[in-house]
C-alpha cells in the first residue's frame, strides 16, 4: 500500500485510517475500494473487521439496502434455508481463517453477524469483495444488487505523483 492508496483511503473515509494492512480489492476505477485491517488496532484494541469497505458510494448504496430491510429478509432466509446457511457458515470459517493469519482475536466473533445472523451488509460486500465469488453467499447478493458504483469514475480525487508507476495488481 503505497502513500496514494492511504491518501485515497483518507479521503474516502474523511478522517486518517486506523490499523491498514493493505489494499484487499480495487475498485475498476482504480482505487482501494476495501482494505484489509489489523486485528488489533495501534493501542491493542481489538478491531474484528478485517475487511473494511472505503468506497462512498458503494458505502451509500449498502446503507440503502439496509434501509430496505434487506438484513431481516437475508437473516430470515437463513433460519429457512439449510444450504445457504452452511454456505454463510463456511463464510464465517473463511473469515475466521484469514483473520487468525494475521491474529488470533480469542473470543471474537467473525463480523457482519456471521454465522447465523446478517448484521452487517458492508461486512459481507467487503469480504465478498477480498475474498472472491463465491466465499460469502450473502455478501455477493449484495454486491448483485448494488448499481456500479465506480461507472462516474473515481469516488475521490486524489493526486498522484507524476513519476509513480501504476500499482501492483493487490485485488485478491
Amino acid at each position: 500500500m503505497d502513500q496514494h492508496d492511504i491518501d485515497a483511503v483518507k479521503a474516502q473515509l474523511g478522517r486518517t485510517p486506523r490499523g491498514l494492512r493493505g489494499v484487499a480489492h480495487r475498485c475498476p476505477c482504480g482505487l482501494p475500494d476495501v482494505v484489509e485491517t489489523a486485528p488489533r488496532l495501534e493501542d491493542g484494541s481489538p478491531f474484528p473487521t478485517l475487511y473494511y469497505l472505503t468506497c462512498p458510494r458503494a458505502a451509500s448504496a449498502i446503507g440503502t439496502l439496509e434501509a430496505n430491510n434487506v438484513m431481516r429478509d437475508m437473516s430470515a432466509r437463513l433460519a429457512e434455508d439449510e444450504d445457504l446457511a452452511a454456505r454463510y457458515a463456511a463464510a464465517h470459517e473463511d473469515y475466521i481463517a484469514r483473520r487468525d493469519a494475521i491474529e488470533v482475536l480469542e473470543g471474537f466473533p467473525s463480523a457482519g453477524g456471521m454465522p447465523d445472523r446478517v448484521k452487517c451488509l458492508h461486512v459481507l460486500a467487503g469480504h465478498a469483495l477480498a475474498a472472491g465469488r463465491g466465499v460469502n453467499p450473502l455478501g455477493d447478493e449484495t454486491l448483485d444488487a448494488l448499481p456500479e458504483w465506480w461507472a462516474k469514475g473515481p469516488c475521490v480525487c486524489v493526486d498522484k505523483p507524476a513519476d509513480a508507476e501504476a500499482p501492483e495488481d493487490e485485488t485478491r
